[in-house]
């Protein structure tokens, strides 16, 4: 079988050089060969050294996406097997498995795609043309290597319906793959009980990157007053609950998610002490502040303020707002739980916020502990977009 093959510009490729699985269309010098987008092709560097094979899609800005470095590698249902049985190991060895994310796109080698298992249901995001063709075995795959195992997979949800899959010329699509299920999971991770609704929740239905953290804040929260902003469907408002806060208050702006935080917090039996009210964050805490609450232990977990580079200084704002707001209600000696989950704002860049932040609130932040994702979303060294998560606790005092 003949493939198509990327040559790359002279000097271009230093992604794919130092470690990383993309080629951007600018790196590109020529494609000789037929492909159709979503092909495997053959990388050349522009003397002609082979640096293995990936596949294209023309349509995108990331034209290839590497999948081996093997110039000769054959990309077969072997292949795809042996890819997933090393995800499944290596999580064995790293994370609770209960509920993790299996495969985690570029850092498992399987660029472009996700999947997370919730307790025995699996839900897929596929964000790539050229691993969507592969989707069905990867799945497959997955599914035998569970078995062995003794894991029962009873059914696979599919939300590849991130705005992404545009870029790729691809249609959103979501929905059940093979018979249909109920779509409400439960699932308990570091003692705390969750339904997870994996077809309307975001995303694939939970974020499971925030799993260690969300343990990490319970030995602060015992008899602590905590503040819980951007709760979503309660996780970390719910880990200070189990760890024995007296009073606990989840904010968010979804209706939709402090409704089912709510039936997790009764799932818990912490209705008592956890409660959520419905409101905008950015709203609420200049009015809290007004009123003169403090709290013990105040915990921020935005959205991303930023997908892309161009925003970055609305972004920066909007960190540096929130984090001021947070700080201002931490009680003298109290704690800040405050994270970026956005690629584009570097360690160094948020690290900076928080500095400036804690300036213009006129707090000293005496850090704790600095966190990232969990380890079943692997960082993979020169693949920059799989380092996104950044995760401080610091205790806040006064200027004194």
């Amino acid at each position: 079988m003949s493939f198509a093959v990327v040559t790359l510009k002279k000097g271009e490729g230093r992604t794919l050089k130092s470690g990383g699985m993309w080629i951007y269309d600018n790196e590109i010098d020529s494609v000789m060969g037929h492909f159709e987008n979503g092909d495997i092709v053959v990388v050349r560097d522009f003397d002609g050294f082979p640096m293995g094979k990936g596949f294209i899609n023309t349509r995108s800005k990331i034209t290839v996406r590497m999948l081996t470095r093997d110039p000769d590698g054959v990309i077969d249902r072997d292949f795809i097997k042996e890819r997933v049985t090393r995800a499944w190991e290596y999580r064995k060895k790293v994370t609770d498995t209960g509920s993790c994310r299996l495969i985690f796109g570029e850092a498992d080698f399987l660029p472009g795609i996700v999947v997370d298992k919730f307790s025995d249901v699996l839900v897929v995001e596929s964000l790539a043309l050229g691993i969507d063709r592969l989707k069905p075995e990867i799945l497959e795959c997955l599914q035998e290597v569970l078995a062995g195992d003794g894991i029962r997979i009873r059914g696979i949800y599919e939300r590849s319906d991130a705005k992404v899959r545009l870029n790729e010329g691809m249609e959103r699509a979501k929905g059940f793959i093979g018979p249909a299920f109920d779509t409400k999971v439960a699932i308990e991770e570091n003692g705390v009980k969750y339904m997870v609704d994996v077809e309307n929740g975001q995303k694939t239905g939970f974020f499971l990157d925030q799993k260690y953290n969300r343990l990490a804040i319970q030995k602060l929260c015992k008899d602590a007053h905590v503040l819980d902003c951007f709760t979503h469907t309660g996780s970390f408002a719910l880990n200070a609950g189990i760890g024995g806060a007296a009073h606990v208050l989840g904010v968010d702006a979804s209706q939709l998610a402090v409704d089912q935080a709510r039936e997790n917090a009764v799932l818990n039996h912490l209705e008592d002490r956890v409660e959520f009210m419905c409101a905008d964050v950015f709203d609420l805490l200049p009015k809290l502040e007004k009123e003169g609450n403090t709290y013990d232990v105040v915990i921020l977990d935005p959205p991303a303020f930023t997908k892309s580079r161009s925003s970055i200084k609305n972004a920066v704002k909007g960190y540096r707002e929130i984090n001021i707001r947070g700080m201002k209600l931490v009680k003298n000696g109290g704690y800040l739980a405050t994270c970026s989950c956005s690629h584009f704002m570097s360690f160094e860049l948020f690290t900076q916020t928080l500095h400036q932040a804690a300036r213009s609130a006129h707090k000293r932040l005496r850090q704790v502990e600095f966190r990232t994702q969990a380890p079943d979303h692997p960082i993979l060294w020169a693949a920059d977009e799989s380092y996104y998560l950044k995760f401080y606790i610091f205790q806040v005092c006064d200027e004194y």
